[in-house]
């Protein structure tokens, strides 16, 4: 037996300095556990995992709310945009619409213009002719009247007469 305890150095195995290095280490962990320090380890072990549980579970919690929000802002902007759209859409389509009823304005416009100067031109052409027949009439009674007063004789003026009245005459019935 004593052979068995003899190391290979040839000293007892309680002489060696590796078993008086492992007896205060056995004897640390000893009390370490009879003061419950495994315990506390443990313990602190658990709520630092707790922690780290917690953590996580925040970080996915945020992580929801943010990739919510992120939805929520993009569906906002898809409906911006299709907002947006729609406002350009019916400010095209009321662009069109005045820009018809301007061109119909317009031409209605002009063809109002256009009546009101075919009627004056008419209405100056009528009075032209009227001016022009009443200045011809004229022209032929002074005419008449010269003609009468340096052509005629007495006998010629009182037929000349005679058949005129005879003529209203006529006329007049």
């Amino acid at each position: 037996m004593t052979a068995n305890l003899i190391l290979a150095s040839g000293k007892a195995w309680y002489l060696s300095s590796e078993f008086w290095v492992l007896v205060p280490l056995f004897l640390f962990f000893a009390l370490v556990a009879w003061k419950g320090g495994f315990r506390a380890m443990g313990g602190a072990l658990d709520k630092r995992a707790e922690a780290i549980r917690d953590e996580l579970d925040e970080a996915r919690r945020l992580r929801e709310e943010a990739q919510a929000l992120l939805a929520s802002y993009q569906r906002k902007q898809a409906e911006a945009e299709a907002q947006a759209t729609e406002i350009v859409e019916k400010a095209r389509r009321d662009a069109e619409s005045m820009a018809a009823q301007a061109r119909a304005d317009l031409s209605e416009r002009l063809q109002r213009r256009a009546a009101q100067a075919e009627a004056k031109i008419a209405s100056a052409e009528a009075q032209a002719l009227a001016e022009v027949r009443a200045r011809a009439a004229d022209l032929a009674v002074d005419t008449a009247r010269d003609l009468i007063a340096t052509e005629l004789t007495a006998s010629d003026r009182t037929r000349l007469f005679k058949d005129g009245l005879s003529q209203m005459n006529g006329t007049l019935r």
